[in-house]
């Protein structure tokens, strides 16, 4: 079955860019135009609370270019925020029958559009560009990113090898996605958890356009590990496997004890004693740790916190498209919710 599309919405998450700015979205706009001659091509873009003069670049693109749009927040809410902010604004303000989340740094090629249409109009209501080769990434941060996505795969049963933020997403999928209701976001695990019919598109990761990742170590573990308690009860049942790998080692070290007392070996049993101690206290601080974690989703969650705050007056109030049935002024929110820091939101997450 071959569909027929008029219009896409191209939504591109920003955050501090407004050296590449300038050119990556022309460019970003005229690659697709090209590619898709006859479609209506959309742009939106999402000023993640920039400090750099990103929102002033937005506003001369779009004085240039009717089909760029953009909407800011009032600060920093992360990347997951700005996805989930692009697609609501988009489904209100165009009719367009698609959406391609994308990079404004030019790493998810403006090129893949083209084959992600034709899979599209084939029948598939996802289209996903997958990492062939992840370019200039550090071994570190290849084995580890390979090594979380292995582990979330397992544990959600959700395939996750490769995985990128560069998606095509159906109307009816984009819709969905924005009904789901957690606050605690994570857009790649999410689409693979509706389930929809999906293609993928292999791709080599080239260079940044300009700039570097804001992405540490550090803050990628906090991501890997926030997503993967969003995502599976997993590590609550190994709390139980611990419990019981301390109940046997401590019945073993009981029994060796007795056997000592009654063999006329027994020693003072100062040694055992230590260890027993830090054996149990380290499983029950672990324990409570992962409990602790699971303990904050759901805070995050009861709290009730919008995902995001838009700007008053920021946007062209609906230039992408035909229905600008909602201006969100300042105080408006979209129904979401975790704000990660300002380190975690610029650019392709491993």
């Amino acid at each position: 079955m071959h569909k027929a599309f008029g219009t896409i919405c191209l939504v591109v998450p920003v955050h501090n860019e407004a050296a590449i700015l300038a050119t990556s979205l022309p460019r970003i706009l005229g690659s697709v135009r090209s590619a898709a001659p006859g479609v209506d091509v959309r742009l939106l873009a999402v000023d993640d609370g920039s400090t750099d003069g990103s929102l002033a670049v937005l506003v001369e693109l779009a004085r240039q270019d009717r089909a760029i749009d953009f909407v800011a927040f009032t600060r920093n809410f992360g990347k997951e925020a700005a996805i989930h902010a692009g697609l609501k604004v988009g489904l209100d303000r165009t009719d367009a029958d698609a959406f391609v989340v994308l990079d404004a740094d030019l790493q998810h090629p403006p090129e893949l559009v083209a084959p992600m249409l034709e899979r599209w109009r084939e029948g598939y209501l996802v289209v996903e560009a997958v990492k062939r080769d992840r370019g200039e990434e550090s071994a570190l941060r290849r084995h580890a990113a390979l090594a979380f996505y292995r582990l979330f795969s397992r544990l959600s049963k959700i395939e996750m090898d490769g995985a990128t933020d560069f998606k095509l997403l159906d109307r009816t999928v984009a819709a969905e996605l924005v009904q789901l209701a957690e606050r605690t976001r994570f857009f790649r695990g999410m689409v693979g958890w509706l389930g929809h019919p999906t293609a993928s598109i292999e791709f080599d990761v080239p260079e940044r356009e300009g700039g570097r990742s804001a992405w540490s170590i550090g803050s990628l573990a906090r991501y890997a590990w926030r997503n993967l308690t969003a995502f599976s009860s997993a590590p609550l049942e190994f709390v139980t496997w611990l419990g019981a790998v301390g109940l046997a080692a401590g019945a073993l070290l009981a029994l060796k004890a007795l056997f000592d007392k009654f063999s006329g070996q027994a020693l003072s049993g100062f040694s055992t004693i230590i260890l027993l101690q830090v054996l149990f206290g380290s499983l029950i601080l672990l324990s409570l740790g992962i409990i602790g974690s699971y303990i904050a989703r759901i805070y995050d969650e009861i709290k009730q916190r919008p995902h995001f705050v838009l700007r008053s007056g920021a946007g062209t109030g609906g230039s992408t498209g035909r229905r600008p049935s909602v201006v969100l002024q300042e105080g408006d929110v979209c129904e979401t919710g975790e704000a990660p820091s300002s380190r975690e939101s610029a650019g392709e997450r491993p």
